[in-house]
């Protein structure tokens, strides 16, 4: 029988109602009280890190849930972590980022509804994660979530309310959850070779300013005196405005010249960006040597640049870290 620790952070599968609104109040080992079948199959501890609303989650936040494993790392099989839908996938891209190749299972989990409520999705996630977090063939950082198992870097919630909340964006699903059988699609814990590795630091001055029609550069212009990257998301498969002004040439032109990181991605969910396509991306792209993500989720994007800024900021490295393969999260680069 597998040993697991689940940790809790708040999130709506924590919250009691309060008389402002949802708010999280249970703790981990309550939680723990509403699926007691799991006890059959599992042997699993509580840790209770956090309590707090998901729009709440910063950096320093995802450092700490990583230390928490890290430094309980040794004494468990695996790994359940109780979260707020709405950053959730930011904290699967980040912790894939801060705990890589581990052999050992780290399920993101949380609900669209309280787990006291008597319709709710998170008796199910919750127990979902933790026979997900059992299994031999379970590996790394994932989401668990309405059946699915979703790599932790390709993760989206694209729905507000419904409990098929989060997809997988540009890669299959990792496996799928039915009737308590764990069902793999991606089956790849023995080709994992690279060594474990546990990193504790991250930037958190990323920008990210995303494109409208007739938007000039001047944001660009600010961000360049308070951030050390910039995320910009672009039309279609990618590229800037080339306005008669010439504002954004000069704006990433101050980016470069001030050694700092701009990476182009697609306000498109689906299939990625290809910055060579066009004109309007493929001139600018090759004038600076600008970073593109490529099939890399927003979520990845940011908290990626976030890892390697809190390792490096040399240029030629960077790049090399940003196009390194990592937890699944970018496979087609130009």
């Amino acid at each position: 029988m597998k040993k697991l620790l689940m940790l809790g952070t708040g999130g709506t599968i924590a919250c009691k109602r309060s008389d402002s609104g949802l708010k999280p109040l249970l703790t981990s080992t309550e939680l723990l009280s509403y699926v007691p079948d799991t006890s059959t199959f599992c042997e699993v501890h509580s840790l209770q890190i956090l309590n707090i609303d998901s729009t709440n989650m910063q950096p320093k936040h995802w450092i700490t849930i990583a230390e928490a494993i890290i430094n309980h790392y040794n004494a468990y099989d695996g790994f359940v972590v109780c979260h707020g839908t709405d950053t959730m996938a930011y904290t699967a891209a980040a912790i894939s980022y801060l705990i890589q190749n581990s052999k050992k299972p780290i399920v993101i989990t949380g609900a669209q509804r309280p787990i006291d409520m008597e319709n709710t999705d998170a008796r199910t996630n919750l127990s979902d994660s933790l026979r997900f977090a059992s299994d031999d063939r379970s590996h790394g950082v994932t989401i668990v979530f309405d059946g699915k198992v979703i790599a932790g870097t390709r993760g989206k919630k694209e729905r507000t309310k419904s409990y098929n909340a989060f997809s997988s964006i540009n890669f299959p699903y990792i496996a799928s959850i039915q009737d308590g059988q764990v069902i793999f699609y991606v089956d790849d814990k023995d080709s994992c070779l690279d060594p474990l590795t546990f990193y504790h630091k991250l930037n958190p001055n990323v920008a990210l300013i995303k494109l409208i029609p007739s938007m000039g550069a001047s944001a660009l212009d600010y961000m360049a005196e308070h951030y050390d990257a910039v995320i910009i998301e672009s039309f279609g498969v990618g590229g800037l405005p080339s306005y008669d002004t010439g504002d954004f040439y000069k704006a990433i032109k101050t980016w470069i010249s001030l050694g700092k990181t701009v990476v182009m991605t697609t306000q498109v969910t689906n299939e990625g960006s290809n910055m060579s396509v066009y004109e309007v991306g493929h001139f600018i792209k090759e004038e600076f040597g600008l970073l593109e993500a490529y099939d890399m989720t927003l979520e990845a994007t940011v908290t990626k640049l976030m890892w390697i800024l809190g390792q490096t900021k040399d240029p030629e490295t960077v790049k090399e870290l940003f196009y390194r393969t990592m937890n699944r999260d970018i496979l087609w680069k130009a």
